[in-house]
């Protein structure tokens, strides 16, 4: 029993027949078409952002100090806390 039922549109190694290739061909204009569009769309888009995060000048803007480390405070958690009971006992 094949793991795939069988289909009029495809031979028996799964390749396309002449029937889906027939059913396909009025629209392989148009979605070439509309890939193309889209296609260009992105690229467009993508070419559009890079070019003006290019034009941002950073040079005004300051740079402030690494900020204060806060004081170093023990680890008070309780997979912590547990050795130190088990140590005290």
């Amino acid at each position: 029993m094949p793991l795939i039922p069988r289909s009029s549109y495809y031979t028996k190694d799964y390749r396309q027949a002449a029937a889906l290739i027939r059913a396909r061909q009025p629209f392989l204009i148009k979605n070439i078409f509309a890939g193309l569009g889209i296609t260009t769309f992105v690229i467009s888009v993508y070419a559009f952002t890079i070019k003006a995060i290019a034009q941002d000048d950073f040079s005004d803007v300051q740079i402030p100090d690494a900020p204060e480390q806060p004081p170093h405070t023990p680890h008070t958690g309780a997979l912590k806390a547990a050795p130190e009971v088990a140590r005290r006992q």
